[in-house]
């Protein structure tokens, strides 16, 4: 059975434009809409939304400087963009409404907004894009030579391990897409189960907690993605060198 989130709304010249899409939409909207606001109010004392804008960048771009180190200005940027991205997807996804406000169709109801990242083509879509900047980070980086020697060697032993390496590159679409997607959707479930058995007071406490998990499967993925970066743009050592 196909997710909610993943009916086509409408249709237009053959693009399907599904309940997750418009929600992806949505989310690139508040981001730009809370990025232009604390640019318009930069002020050097800081206000509510400064600050806690502050404190978020602040605190990935240390945590990214300590694990990457004079590779923190090629990296920050993409852990940034994946905590920001998933988490305000996360978070959007709780309001009211989402799931809930749609029409129906013959028998199944179609919502007109679904959280994002219940969709496992976004989710592998991000995965995609993690790896793939990844690896092509890694090449600008180290150059194409010293990449493809972590992979492929002479010596049976070193070759071995770089073919475990080179499959374990090729799981990372599976295990990205599937963490983020497993999560989210079952927290959905959960949260959607109770309302639906009781509306008011009990579904608060797990509300509380899909905020939680929001951020923190959004700074999973960030971290991850950190950490595989700081991985492969390190010199690898050529045969023979201890």
């Amino acid at each position: 059975m196909a997710s909610p989130g993943t009916d086509a709304i409408i249709s237009l010249a053959g693009f399907r434009v599904t309940s997750t899409l418009l929600a992806t939409f949505l989310v690139d909207a508040v981001i730009l809409l809370l990025v232009f606001g604390v640019r318009k109010r930069l002020s050097l004392v800081p206000g509510k939304l400064q600050g806690a804008a502050e404190g978020v960048i602040e605190y990935l771009h240390t945590t990214t400087e300590q694990v990457a180190g004079a590779r923190v200005e090629k990296i920050f940027p993409w852990v940034a963009i994946f905590f920001l991205y998933i988490a305000f997807s996360n978070l959007v996804g709780l309001l009211p409404g989402f799931g809930t406000i749609g029409f129906y169709r013959g028998t199944g109801f179609v919502p007109l907004l679904h959280v994002s990242t219940s969709d496992l083509n976004l989710t592998l879509a991000l995965a995609i894009v993690s790896v793939v900047a990844t690896n092509a980070l890694a090449i600008r980086m180290t150059g194409i030579g010293t990449y493809l020697r972590r992979f492929f060697a002479l010596n049976p032993l070193l070759l071995f391990v770089g073919l475990l390496e080179l499959l374990q590159e090729a799981t990372k679409f599976i295990t990205f897409s599937f963490r983020l997607f497993g999560n989210i959707s079952a927290g959905e479930m959960v949260l959607g189960t109770l309302s639906s058995m009781v509306a008011f007071v009990v579904p608060v406490p797990f509300l509380a907690l899909e905020i939680l998990v929001a951020v923190i499967q959004g700074m999973i993925f960030a971290l991850l993605t950190m950490a595989f970066m700081t991985i492969l743009t390190e010199p690898h050592e050529k045969e023979g060198e201890h």
